[in-house]
């Protein structure tokens, strides 16, 4: 790569990477509702007896998502952007617990490790300097505050910000997300999950038409930190 492919490459990933972390696991703080309310929060945003049966649905892929307070899981992101002719692909892993943040370790097609947390970001790179990174804004950053409170057992927050199409069982589900609100929608068009027990699947599309897709894969549970995660999750 030359210099200014590189450059666009990295900005590019990072935008990508903010929205996605945000997205994709980082459930950080206490929801304001629990996952049992989330069926009546549900029920009253949506009175049709099909929306009702989808509603429910939501409610339980947030619970099954919610139970859960960390993951490992590798990552396959692939942006397609107008500006270039091929897809950006970067491969790598994350680490997420809830109550500290993520840690989100691209291996491919250059090494850094991401460190987010309440405070902020924290970027290292492949020679382990540390720089801080400014937090995501605008439309990323509502989404980001919709998805943390969805994965902890709060419909209210999705329902206000997307119309919500679901199908499929807890074992096997689909959401497509549709902003509703006209300042959200200058940021995001679509958003489409798939998943099971854990997330599987993210797609963001942006207004502009580029896309972000991340597909998970080995994910597990996990109930402690290796001691260089913790030690990662320190120096944030």
């Amino acid at each position: 790569m030359n210099r200014r492919f590189t450059r666009f490459v990295r900005r590019h990933s990072l935008a990508a990477f903010a929205a996605t972390c945000a997205l994709a696991w980082p459930a950080l703080h206490s929801a304001t509702a629990t996952a049992a309310d989330a069926p009546q929060v549900a029920e009253r945003a949506a009175p049709s007896s099909a929306a009702n049966a989808q509603a429910g649905l939501v409610a339980r892929i947030a619970a099954q998502l919610a139970h859960k307070t960390g993951v490992r899981a590798q990552f396959r992101q692939t942006q397609t952007l107008a500006a270039l002719a091929a897809p950006l692909v970067s491969t790598g892993s994350l680490v997420f617990v809830r109550d500290r943040g993520v840690i989100w370790r691209t291996e491919s097609p250059y090494r850094v490790t991401y460190v987010i947390g309440d405070a902020g970001v924290e970027k290292i790179d492949a020679s382990g300097v540390h720089t801080t990174q400014a937090r995501a804004r605008g439309g990323i950053a509502r989404v980001s505050q919709m998805m943390r409170a969805m994965l902890g057992g709060d419909l209210s927050a999705l329902y206000s910000q997307f119309d919500v199409a679901a199908d499929g069982s807890p074992a096997k589900w689909r959401l497509s997300l549709t902003p509703n609100q006209p300042q959200l929608a200058q940021a995001i068009k679509f958003l489409r999950m798939e998943g099971g027990a854990f997330l599987s699947m993210l797609e963001i599309t942006s207004a502009n038409g580029d896309t972000t897709r991340l597909d998970f894969s080995g994910s597990e549970g996990i109930d402690k930190l290796s001691p260089a995660e913790s030690a990662l999750f320190g120096a944030h």
